[in-house]
């Protein structure tokens, strides 16, 4: 009974997560806008590393298990931006890698602020491997079709910035693939998602300031969510937050500005919904982004705030 219980609540968190919110979930989201948007890349005028871990429900069997790896640069005298982006997503059975390249045109609107328009292109790379499940009956046929694909897919994003201000809106995967078939038709698909992400720093003091970012997930078959987070900034090193997700999570981020390039984050989340809260420990993220050149100016600008 207790290995149908578990077999149960993974498969009905597998299927919430192919057929609505299917997309890798991150509270350091603000960290992570290449694979969100296409249009970022080359918009920090440096060739900038950001790698993200993420532990979500620890001590839940089949629990998701996140990484990311994104780099981006301009080119052409900050005109363009170029990205190259590897995403993993583990969930129970089921497993992602995608591999994705992006390509950005800026339009200086004004001195201080540019627009983006960009484009991704990508590959996904996915197996749900569900006779892995251990079961008290091993011949249960519902429990023996694998499926492994190769899932090619594009998107298109636009972003605003200016040094103290963001906004875009984008959608990374438009066509909606079918991801488990059987005789009679697809069973489930790659559902299309739209973000929207915006945020601003507001200085505060003259060692202090707030920096609040709001994310706007919306799909199909599910409902929209939203993180909203709010970051106290000081001395341009520290940084302190604290993090909702409407409907299911709060949490706190630290963040450290080792030097100029290189920044470090970690996050703790914990998850309020009654299916799922009271069956985990909470939610773990590491964050680390390092500016490796600066192709546009004599040095790496400091700080950078987005």
């Amino acid at each position: 009974m207790k290995t149908k219980v578990i077999v149960s609540l993974i498969l009905l968190i597998a299927l919430q997560h192919v057929q609505a919110q299917q997309e890798s979930m991150y509270t350091h989201y603000m960290y992570n806008t290449l694979w969100l948007n296409p249009a970022y890349a080359g918009t920090r005028d440096a060739f900038t590393i950001t790698g993200i871990h993420r532990s979500q429900w620890v001590g839940f069997d089949g629990s998701p298990n996140d990484q990311t790896i994104t780099m981006h640069t301009p080119f052409f005298n900050g005109k363009m931006g170029a990205g190259l982006s590897l995403l993993n997503d583990k969930i129970g059975p089921t497993k992602s890698t995608i591999l994705a390249i992006d390509y950005a045109y800026h339009v200086q609107l004004s001195k201080k602020a540019k627009l983006s328009f960009g484009i991704k292109g990508l590959m996904n790379f996915y197996s749900n491997n569900i006779n892995a499940l251990k079961l008290d009956n091993q011949l249960d046929n519902s429990f023996t079709d694998n499926s492994q694909r190769i899932l090619p897919n594009v998107g298109a994003g636009v972003y605003y910035h200016r040094e103290r201000f963001f906004a875009g809106i984008s959608t990374p995967k438009l066509m909606e693939n079918k991801l488990i078939t059987n005789s009679i038709g697809a069973l489930s698909k790659e559902q299309r998602h739209y973000y929207f992400i915006m945020g601003t720093v507001i200085k505060l003091t003259n060692t202090v300031k707030f920096k609040p970012t709001l994310f706007i997930r919306a799909t199909a078959a599910a409902p929209i969510e939203g993180d909203l987070t709010a970051n106290f900034i000081f001395s341009d090193k520290f940084t302190v937050g604290a993090m909702y997700r409407t409907g299911d999570a709060v949490g706190a981020l630290l963040g450290y500005n080792i030097t100029d390039a290189l920044a470090l984050g970690y996050s703790f989340d914990w998850s309020m919904a009654n299916t799922t809260g009271k069956y985990n420990s909470g939610s773990h993220e590491i964050m680390l982004r390092y500016d490796l050149v600066s192709f546009t100016k004599a040095k790496i600008k400091s700080p950078r705030y987005f």
